[in-house]
């Protein structure tokens, strides 16, 4: 089994492509969903968030995301602190999910995840995808789909490694801040290529 990981910046258009790659007929594994699921109601994930950050877990035992959004961006050792609870977690349901697929036969997987880079995944994969857009794009979208401010978006794609390094590393990097037909072509060229390869 092969591993492609699928990364990008906030805001860049990752969902939309990993969305893209799934109707092509990839298996995709979100790193998103698998984060939800890990500090779904009743976890030791969420027990030990609500011990570091108290007033971030609702009466109804979910875990409140937009709180706990506002205590992380911006403060680097909250982002750390954090990370430090879920991202092992994560990392382990992705090997489960990883290992069940596998034994089902599947050969290649698409590891959508945004941190893939800042958490050295690219050392361990068999190739990254990183879709781009530039810094102006990505504020342009966050502030219409999030209602962020401008300094709120900015602090947000401050809080990920600049895209200049994440492109250095990728294997292909394909640039998202047109329309969606020259994006659907580019990935759909990609995947063939994944595809094909021995």
């Amino acid at each position: 089994m092969r591993i492609i990981g699928l990364t990008g910046g906030i805001a860049s258009g990752k969902s939309t492509a990993s969305a893209m790659f799934a109707q092509m007929g990839a298996t995709v594994i979100d790193a998103d969903a698998l984060a939800r699921e890990v500090v779904e109601p009743g976890s030791p994930a969420l027990a030990e968030i609500n011990r570091r950050f108290p007033g971030t877990v609702g009466p109804d035992g979910h875990l409140d995301r937009a709180k706990l959004a506002a205590r992380i961006f911006g403060d680097e050792r909250e982002r750390i602190a954090l990370n430090a609870i879920v991202h092992p977690r994560v990392h382990q349901a992705f090997l489960k999910r990883a290992n069940e697929l596998a034994e089902r036969g599947v050969e290649v997987i698409l590891y959508d995840a945004a941190l893939l880079f800042e958490n050295d995944l690219d050392q361990v994969l068999d190739g990254v995808i990183l879709i781009a857009a530039p810094p102006e794009v990505q504020i342009s979208r966050l502030v219409e789909r999030n209602g962020l401010t401008r300094r709120e978006a900015e602090e947000r794609i401050a809080a990920q490694m600049p895209l200049q390094e994440k492109a250095r590393r990728a294997t292909w990097v394909v640039d998202n801040s047109g329309d969606l037909t020259g994006t659907r072509a580019r990935l759909a060229k990609i995947w063939d290529e994944i595809r094909r390869a021995p």
